[in-house]
């Protein structure tokens, strides 16, 4: 029997369990898309009934639209079922401590508009130049449809109801910025963690059963920029911790004496292995929260340079990568031996160095785990 908190707890209510099935139908039709009504009960084991009213619910909400009649072997051609994308719009917000970046999209996930700007990191100076912004893009989009909300992803600690918890990289302690932009854009607003978002839209675009593959339900996403963000899967769900704090791996720490993270500790993950540690490391420079406002400020190097010098055979630039690369194994290394993910996804910029930084990776994570089929760890 499963345990239930007696503190905090939703009690179940007549309406819930339509609720859970419209949901389940919506995601059906989002996965198997274009679907019939047949195939829907079948793969919900429930009655044409049910499914029937159901689908009616989502017709009249917008949610999904029947497209053209399908062959059948006999009686009624089906009218399929898709997920209603067009005329549908979000806005896409990404906070990092360098630029931040508003991405106008429809629910295809087909870009319609991106732009960015430097961060402010006085929250409610940054939270009125992204209303500003994001009026803008709306009206020079209005002619594309309705705008349904605003996701927003913060690189640090976020709880349930999308208060920033502690973001190192700003310099934010329980700091409110969902409530601030919903009232000053009168749009539904959703905060998250950086790494955890990645591993959400891994999970919902991610290759799975269409393309002939099983879904992976056990992985970790590693996501390597400003600094490194972590969003751990574990059957299929994220996995928040008892205070929506799990993931943070940015900040184990690799020694008790290395550069000073931007959190304020010593030798964190982070701080040997984020975009502005290889820059520094290229430049010469242990990173530092000095050092990091001072690369900010001007701006001259970026990893993309370190990344292309190294492919034009800039020795120094190269070797900063290897190094990136040696301390990323590092990391890894512990989460493989901590977690056993069924695999390891790396997204960022760093990426476009993978020539160079794969084998310092794959070499520290065979080194440390535990056992053969853990340091195979895709």
């Amino acid at each position: 029997m499963r345990t239930i908190n007696p503190r905090d707890f939703n009690r179940a209510t007549r309406s819930t369990s339509r609720q859970v099935n419209r949901l389940i139908l919506l995601n059906l039709v989002r996965e198997f898309q274009p679907i019939s009504r047949a195939d829907l009960a079948r793969r919900m084991t429930v009655g044409r009934g049910m499914v029937t009213t159901l689908v009616k619910e989502l017709l009249a909400e917008g949610a999904v639209y029947e497209g053209a009649l399908a062959d059948a072997p006999r009686g009624r051609r089906p009218k399929m079922l898709h997920v209603q994308t067009r005329d549908r719009l979000v806005v896409a917000i990404d906070i990092r401590f360098s630029r931040t970046y508003l991405l106008l999209s429809d629910f295809g996930a087909n870009q319609l508009a991106l732009e960015s700007f430097g961060t402010v990191f006085d929250p409610d100076q940054l939270l009125d130049e992204l209303a500003t912004r994001v009026r803008r893009l709306l009206r020079a989009h209005a002619t594309r449809g309705h705008c349904e909300g605003i996701g927003i992803v913060i690189p640090g600690m976020v709880d349930r109801r999308g208060r920033v918890l502690n973001a190192p990289q700003l310099g934010w302690r329980d700091v409110e910025i969902r409530s601030g932009l919903a009232e000053r854009t009168g749009l539904p607003v959703h905060v998250a963690n950086s790494g955890a978002a990645c591993a959400l839209a891994h999970i919902w675009l991610g290759p799975g059963e269409r393309g002939g593959e099983s879904r992976i339900r056990d992985f970790v996403y590693v996501t390597v920029s400003d600094g490194v963000g972590t969003g751990v899967v574990v059957n299929g769900e994220v996995v928040r911790g008892h205070g929506h704090t799990a993931g943070e791996f940015g900040h184990i720490p690799m020694s008790s004496d290395g550069p000073r993270c931007l959190c304020g500790a010593q030798g964190c993950l982070e701080a040997h292995t984020s975009n502005l540690a290889t820059v520094a490391r290229y430049l010469g420079h242990d990173l530092s929260p000095a050092v990091a406002r001072e690369l900010l400020q001007q701006n001259s190097v970026t990893v993309d340079d370190v990344i292309r010098r190294a492919g034009d055979g800039d020795e120094r630039a190269r070797a900063a990568l290897v190094e990136t690369g040696r301390y990323l194994g590092l990391g890894l290394s512990m989460i493989v031996n901590a977690l056993n993910p069924a695999r390891i996804i790396i997204g960022g910029e760093i990426t476009a160095a993978w020539a160079l930084v794969e084998a310092p990776i794959r070499a520290e994570i065979g080194r440390r785990a535990l056992i053969r089929q853990a340091a195979e760890t895709p």
